[in-house]
């Protein structure tokens, strides 16, 4: 072999040395050991059977390579340490021709070991929906065996009725073939025996054909060539995992109505194959165990547990010791514990913590009290171990002397873990312990760092809120605010005092001391006072006539950007002109091109209407002036949040329209015009509190009103159809009316987002 084909399997092991379950790699190796002496192929399939124990046909290779040379030795010990963990249908044929072949020369001794291994090989794969041909080949093998008298011939006939009679009732799918096949038989050995035989096995067979309609539907599902790799979250996987559950549910659910322990001998024959594909799924070794223990077999969990450790080292051990101490095996279950204890270098604070407590349910609290004396001692004893141990000697010994020494111990050690100081001022709490409680901030607060203190703040805080005077409660709370201002998440106001801190004065539980829509507004100007500060360039401010002013002296002013903010670029902004846009469907295909010029014109005076007006007219006229005031967006989009806020604490200021209908702002890119720019008022109609973005039905009914009096009035050229809500068409059909109508004779529009709607004439 040249030194070129020995150094591929190198390359593919290195690949999944790397990536340890790669599956591309492992097929690239079982291909090369392929084509390697089986000498040279046998460390390979090694290595791959090590990642790879449940790989059946990475088995079924192994073993056919030495079948091929005639290693029966070595062939019956690949065998026995595969077979039971593979419960696949092609290997296991593999294993009964090598059977046959070597015991074909045998005469009567041989045929009975193949009798055997045929037995033996249904005792655990016959209820695989694959495996008819296994029960044909097997009632094959029983016919042509010799029979030397009448007796022997009415054994061998007995013995194949035996095997029919079981393929019949089983759900596979050449089940109806072997009904065919048993009906032959029996009709063949006797017809008046025959009719009875079949009557009676009919319903039966009726109803494993059923059953057999229902298990292929999961069983189609099923990815038979899948590696058992520990699961990766892909969409394969889950499904697969989904498949193999619900194959399970239906298994459970005994569909066939036989007894329970045909029935029970199914569902291990399903699980023991799942096993094979979610080798490294703990759930499906959980499920599997804790099946056997409802069922009474308490071993064969144990035994199931143990099987799953190989695979899963650390993810079941504590379910493995908790069915071991429910049973009673208590020392079975404290090796399991020191297994997770190890050496005590590489422990973990939790395996500390459970085997305290265990020891103290099994063997007493003296027992957990010197373990937890030797516990603290380890390098990687945490604060969760003196926490856990204290409050179990609080607790469930009673003892809370002891509790507290422990927690002093601890606060000697772990003084800077803010959770720890909050899990003692939780057990002070409980023993009533003011004194000590304050005693126990003040000095927390005194060594931990600012930044690490909110928590412990807000702890004291609420602790003097509830059980302390109204001196102590302001007090705490101005400290609170004098500490946290230093870090900058409170901002320059924290030491003002808010009505927020009212609010969270008086609160308890889920009693507030105001309406869920006083709160929503308290948080909006909450967010508002920590961002008021914030800058903002004066550059992506607009600076059109009018527009900047009230803004620029409101929230805006000397405000600091956010780092956490992105702004959009609104130095660019544009108004939306539906003729900049080629690509929207405002006109329809039938308009003239002379038209094209002024579209909007073309559209109301032709009475042409389209999806976009039929929206625009169930739409409020609020909202639809709103809409059509806002300009359109390319580039990041603003934050919806400050767009409203700044629109909710601002008035937004009136531009004005030349007879052109193009203003200043527009050409420098400053805001889209109010309502009001339409008929060229300079009148500002400010946005009101957010109580008048909802106007009363009769109020607004009355401006309807208004509205369909001002469009009988209308003289225009277009009088004959209803003036459009749109602001746009508004302002094209001034500009189609050009001369004719004056800025003070057009049609005047109040507030965009009050509704109000009102027509006049000039």
């Amino acid at each position: 072999m040249s030194s070129t084909t020995t150094d591929k399997p190198m390359d593919s092991d290195n690949v999944i040395v790397d990536d340890k379950y790669n599956i591309e790699a492992a097929e690239i190796l079982a291909n090369e050991a392929q084509h390697l002496p089986i000498t040279e192929a046998a460390p390979l399939y090694e290595q791959l059977l090590t990642l790879f124990p449940t790989a059946a046909k990475y088995w079924k290779q192994y073993v056919e390579a030495h079948m091929a040379v005639n290693n029966d030795d070595a062939t019956k010990q690949l065998f026995s340490r595969c077979l039971l963990n593979c419960l696949q249908i092609p290997l296991w044929r593999c294993y009964i021709r090598f059977i046959r072949k070597v015991n074909e020369k045998k005469g009567i001794e041989g045929q009975e070991e193949t009798r055997k291994a045929f037995d033996f090989m249904l005792s655990y794969l016959g209820a695989d929906i694959a495996s008819g041909p296994v029960w044909m080949e097997y009632i094959t093998f029983l016919k042509t065996l010799p029979a030397q008298n009448t007796q022997e011939e009415s054994q061998r006939m007995t013995a194949v009725r035996k095997v029919y009679q079981k393929a019949i009732v089983t759900p596979t799918h050449h089940i109806e073939q072997l009904w065919k096949d048993y009906e032959n038989f029996e009709n063949s050995v006797s017809r008046q025996l025959a009719k009875g035989l079949l009557s009676e096995y009919q319903p039966k067979y009726n109803s494993a054909r059923a059953v057999y309609r229902e298990r292929k539907k999961y069983v189609d599902e099923i990815d038979w060539n899948m590696l058992a790799v520990p699961p990766s979250g892909s969409y394969k996987e889950e499904l697969q995992w989904m498949v193999w559950k619900r194959l399970l549910a239906f298994e459970k659910g005994n569909p066939q109505r036989i007894d329970s322990a045909s029935s029970n001998k199914r569902i291990i024959f399903t699980y023991e194959q799942c096993l094979m594909y979610l080798y490294h799924y703990p759930d499906i070794w959980y499920d599997y165990a804790t099946w056997h223990a409802k069922t009474g077999s308490i071993d064969a969990a144990v035994k199931v547990f143990q099987r799953a450790l190989k695979a899963l080292p650390e993810m079941l051990r504590y379910a493995y010791a908790e069915l071991e101490e429910s049973r009673g095996a208590i020392q079975s279950a404290k090796k399991i514990y020191e297994s997770l204890l190890g050496d005590g270098v590489n422990t973990t604070a939790l395996a500390h913590i459970q085997f305290i407590r265990f020891l103290r349910r099994t063997e007493g609290v003296e027992a957990a009290r010197k373990y937890f004396l030797d516990a603290r001692k380890s390098p990687n004893c945490t604060y969760h171990v003196y926490v856990a141990y204290a409050m179990m000697a609080f607790c469930l010994d009673k003892d809370p002397k002891v509790a507290h020494n422990v927690f002093e111990a601890g606060l000697k050690r772990f003084m800077h873990e803010p959770v720890y100081i909050l899990e003692y001022a939780d057990f002070l709490t409980r023993l009533n312990d003011d004194r000590n409680i304050r005693a126990l901030f003040e000095r927390a607060l005194s060594s931990l760092p600012p930044e690490e203190s909110v928590e412990v703040w807000k702890r004291f805080t609420h602790f003097e809120q509830t059980y302390g005077d109204l001196a102590s409660m302001l007090k705490v709370e101005q400290r609170r605010k004098e500490a946290l201002s230093r870090t900058g998440e409170e901002g320059p106001s924290a030491l003002e005092g808010s009505l927020q801190d009212v609010v969270s004065r008086y609160t308890f539980m889920d009693l507030w001391p105001c309406s869920s829509n006083d709160l929503d507004h308290l948080a909006r100007q909450e967010w508002l006072a920590k961002n008021i500060n914030k800058k903002m360039e004066k550059s992506a401010l607009p600076n059109g006539p009018g527009s900047v002013d009230k803004v620029s002296t409101g929230l805006m002013s000397n405000s600091n950007v956010s780092a956490k903010v992105v702004y959009p670029d609104i130095s660019k902004m544009v108004i939306y002109d539906p003729r900049q846009k080629s690509g929207m469907e405002i006109l329809p295909s039938t308009t003239a091109s002379s038209n094209l010029s002024n579209p909007i014109v073309s559209i109301v005076g032709g009475g042409t209407t389209n999806a976009f007006d039929e929206i625009l007219k169930a739409t409020p006229p609020a909202l639809v002036a709103f809409l059509a005031s806002l300009p359109a967006v390319e580039g990041p989009s603003p934050d919806v949040d400050i767009v409203l806020s700044i629109c909710l604490q601002s008035d937004i200021p009136a531009g004005y329209t030349g007879k052109s209908g193009t203003s200043p702002a527009q050409l420098s890119g400053g805001p889209a015009p109010s309502l009001s720019d339409v008929s060229g008022s300079s009148k500002a109609h400010p946005i009101l509190s957010g109580s008048s973005f909802k106007p009363t039905r009769d109020r607004q009914s009355g401006k309807r009103k208004d509205l369909d009096r001002q469009e009988d009035d209308e003289t225009v050229t277009v009088q004959s159809q209803p003036l459009p809500r749109d602001v746009f068409r508004i302002r094209q059909i001034q500009k189609a009316r050009g001369g004719t109508t004056s800025q003070t004779g057009s049609a005047s529009y109040g507030s965009a987002l009050s509704g109000d709607l009102s027509g006049s004439t000039g």
